[in-house]
């Protein structure tokens, strides 16, 4: 037998990547099951829930010091009921202890450890540890539970105090809503802009896309100039700097430093799909710029290439690590540059900062990318693919092959944005396989959805964000093809989400459904990170689901849901991004086109060249039950509507006439 099977727990039944990268640990790892919970009722002793995800970087180096270790293991084995969960098939679960562990230490991230009581309150959590250090907290810990158990039981008390109070501030009348709430965040949020690299000024920085959605739509609706251009220079920095893969396309989760040069080499399904949306919008506000269409061809081509399955769905992740060493299928040394490239390699020199500035440790030096290389784009292309087949023969990083209903609902936003801005087929056709995907093998005879699925098994109950980013994603897909079934299912889905997570006398939805399995709490998700909350999400959804189908209730619903948030956005506004979008929908002018008529297909495209964020479209051949579009058909004819607060002006023919309405 090989060392590395020399052991082999409960996880070997699970499907879970990441929860199959443990299984093999001499912990005696559990997965999340009712049954575990009695265990350790029975034995009497505490829990240890080890949360992470399968391309964390420091998810592999804590298991390799510690989860790998004997002595470790023992420990952990002797004193403690040991569990590990994936965060990214139970968000449920990891949201409840990040929370936690937010509240004991001031912060949280991954892998997330967390020790908590037979009925699964916590006591102590902390994120990475080195081995030294984790085998004495888990001893302290083990003695306490012996010695002093009065002790954590009033901790863990106190503590689940802290856990239930409620994030949201008092009901706001709405007669707050002002255009001039969010020119007063902005102030605020101004002063924090990295004015020479873009993004924030701290590092590590994260790409954020919500952030820059809003931020491109504020300016354009303000006219904020300072706005616009600090966007423009993020989006131009990410695309060339070492966070962005400049061989196979793609962007890593975030860069270690101020000048997006570093990346954390994994790569999310999550980041890619906003990314997608963010640059193909931005294409459209910045005058068509050839850097940002080069990204969104590159980084779906990698998406097709590597995230892709026969199936119509898209894997979670690529790993950061490869054979134990993090980077190393992306970096290069300069002798492998010159050996491959050849003659090429002075040219290659130049394109990509082989010199102090790419340099990033042992010899290796990270890709990076002088913007302006339009002149030379025959010969970087050529350099490119070059590159790219050598690398090809190296050994790739793991992929998670599961498939998250929320995160493919997101690429299928990405597909179809991408697809109305440069009216790619294949885009549209990826898109559409995605989204049928979603409705033959996520979606339940009942009407909920399930949460994540691999080989042939659709498993666990769906959370509110898998919901929210369907309902956003079926919206754009009938944008982008007008097939009114996508808008149906979409409204279905609302529906369902109203009766099984909104709680009417709070005005907000629950991250799980009264249908899913009790934890210690019942939490919803209200702040905006690196994608967009579930709560925000369903916001805007339900506000333009009012539109399409005039359903006051719907609007009504959006609209005191943002009345608690109003207060955050001035705090903190970039947490609160995706609200930000909802508050401009409240307080600028906000507009449906509805297209009718023979033509109807040629007009579309047409407005689809133009960027306009406050604006939703609606459109048939012929007659349409809708009411955007009911009877409003003319034969021989295509007309278009401009309407606004449900009164639709005098329709037009052409899309100047219509866009001067706006």
């Amino acid at each position: 037998m090989t060392e590395r099977h020399k052991h082999t727990n409960s996880l070997i039944d699970e499907s879970s990547p990441y929860l199959l990268q443990h299984a093999h640990n001499p912990v005696n790892w559990f997965p999340w099951r009712k049954e575990t919970f009695e265990l350790a009722t029975k034995e009497n002793k505490l829990l240890l829930i080890s949360i992470g995800y399968s391309a964390c970087h420091w998810c592999h180096v804590m298991e390799h010091e510690s989860f790998e270790d004997e002595m470790t293991a023992g420990i952990m084995n002797e004193g403690f009921i040991n569990i590990k969960v994936d965060r990214e098939e139970r968000p449920d679960i990891d949201q409840i202890y990040v929370h936690a562990v937010q509240l004991m230490t001031g912060h949280a991230g991954w892998p997330l450890n967390c020790i908590v009581l037979p009925d699964g309150r916590p006591v102590y959590g902390g994120t990475y540890f080195q081995k030294e250090q984790w085998q004495h907290i888990l001893t302290q810990l083990g003695n306490l539970w012996k010695n002093n158990r009065e002790k954590m039981l009033e901790y863990a008390e106190n503590l689940m105090e802290g856990l239930k109070r409620p994030e949201l501030l008092t009901n706001q009348d709405e007669g707050l809503f002002s255009f001039n709430h969010l020119k007063d965040a902005l102030t605020h949020w101004k002063s924090r802009f990295d004015m020479e690299e873009g993004g924030p000024r701290r590092a590590p920085k994260f790409p954020l896309p919500n952030n820059y959605l809003f931020l491109m739509q504020y300016a354009i609706i303000s006219g904020d100039e300072e706005v616009l251009h600090h966007v423009e220079l993020t989006l131009s920095k990410i695309a060339c700097g070492g966070i962005y893969d400049q061989i196979g396309g793609g962007f890593s989760r975030y860069s270690t430093d101020l000048q997006w040069k570093v990346p954390h080499f994994e790569k999310m399904l999550y980041d890619n799909a906003q990314l997608i949306s963010l640059y193909s919008q931005a294409y459209r506000c910045f005058g068509q710029k050839s850097l940002y269409k080069e990204i969104v061809y590159e980084t779906i081509r990698f998406v097709k290439r590597e995230l892709f399955s026969a199936e119509g769905s898209f894997f979670s992740a690529l790993d950061a690590d490869t054979e134990g060493e993090e980077g190393k299928y992306y970096t290069w040394t300069k002798d492998e540059l010159q050996k491959v490239l050849k003659d090429k390699f002075n040219r290659a020199e130049k394109y990509f900062k082989m010199n102090q500035g790419g340099y990033w440790e042992h010899d290796k030096y990270i890709l990076l990318r002088e913007e302006e290389i339009e002149d030379s784009a025959k010969e970087l292309t050529e350099i490119k693919k070059i590159l790219f087949s050598a690398r090809e023969k190296r050994k790739k990083p793991g992929t998670d092959d599961k498939s998250l209903t929320s995160w493919n609902a997101l690429m299928t936003i990405g597909l179809s944005e991408a697809f109305r801005t440069f009216g790619e087929g294949d885009f549209l056709t990826c898109a559409v396989e995605n989204g049928h995907f979603i409705r033959n093998k996520l979606l339940r005879k009942d009407g909920g959805l399930f949460h994540s699925y691999k080989s042939g098994n659709s498993q666990i109950e769906g959370f509110l964000e898998d919901y929210a980013f369907t309902i956003e994603a079926f919206i754009s897909l009938y944008q982008s093809t007008f097939e009114e079934q996508w808008l149906f299912i979409a409204r279905n889905l609302a529906d369902y989400c109203i009766i099984h997570f909104y709680e009417a006398d709070k005005d907000l939805f629950y991250f799980t459904s009264d249908m899913g399995e009790k934890l210690i709490l019942r939490k919803e998700e209200i702040t905006d990170g690196v994608i967009p909350s579930s709560s925000s999400s369903i916001a805007k959804s339900l506000f333009l689901l009012a539109r399409y189908f005039g359903e006051n209730r719907y609007q009504d619903i959006s609209k005191n849901m943002l009345k608690r948030i109003l207060p955050m956005i001035s705090s903190y506004p970039e947490g609160y991004s995706n609200w930000s979008i909802l508050l401009l929908y409240f307080t600028s002018s906000f507009y449906e086109i509805a297209i009718v008529g023979k033509d109807v297909e040629e007009k579309h495209e047409n407005f689809s060249k133009l960027y306009l964020p406050n604006v939703i479209f609606a459109g048939s051949r012929n007659q349409s039950t809708l009411p955007l579009l009911f009877n409003r058909y003319v034969q021989h004819k295509t007309f278009i509507y401009v309407c606004e607060n449900n009164s639709c002006k005098i329709p037009v023919e052409n899309i100047d006439e219509a866009i001067a309405l706006l």
